[in-house]
């Protein structure tokens, strides 16, 4: 029986990763996708530059805002994300047997029988790392 290989992919930041991509100017600046900071909203993704000081998903807005009044609050664009996560899958579907989506930004895949870089689950992820960033 041959060994199953299974990656794990959950695309951290993804939602303000797509900003960044999309508006240039927040490239490197903290970035808060959710609520604005003086509703009841949430953070539902943060940029790396935002968690450096201590901003996370699910954190009210508000105390996001306290620990980051620098940061640039976006409202978020589902569809967008949504969009971006169709072109990531069809990468997963070029590596992988099958695909689990979990959310739009993790899913599960099967590369037992993979064939390409020498079936190397390492090396696939590798890869899938580049071909999304690319």
């Amino acid at each position: 029986m041959a060994q199953r290989k299974i990656i794990h992919i959950d695309m951290d930041a993804f939602f303000a990763s797509v900003e960044q991509r999309d508006n240039p100017e927040l490239r490197g600046k903290p970035v808060v996708v959710g609520g604005q900071p003086n509703t009841r909203g949430v953070v539902a993704a943060c940029s790396y530059e935002a968690r450096k000081f201590g901003v996370h998903s699910a954190m009210p807005s508000s105390r996001a805002y306290r620990l980051c009044p620098n940061a640039i609050f976006v409202a978020p664009r589902i569809e967008a994300y949504r969009a971006v996560s169709v072109v990531i899958q069809q990468v997963f579907w070029r590596y992988a047997s099958e695909v689990e989506p979990l959310s739009l930004d993790e899913a599960y895949l099967d590369v037992s029988t993979a064939d390409i870089l020498d079936g190397s689950a390492t090396h696939i992820e590798q890869s899938i790392k580049d071909a999304i960033f690319n």
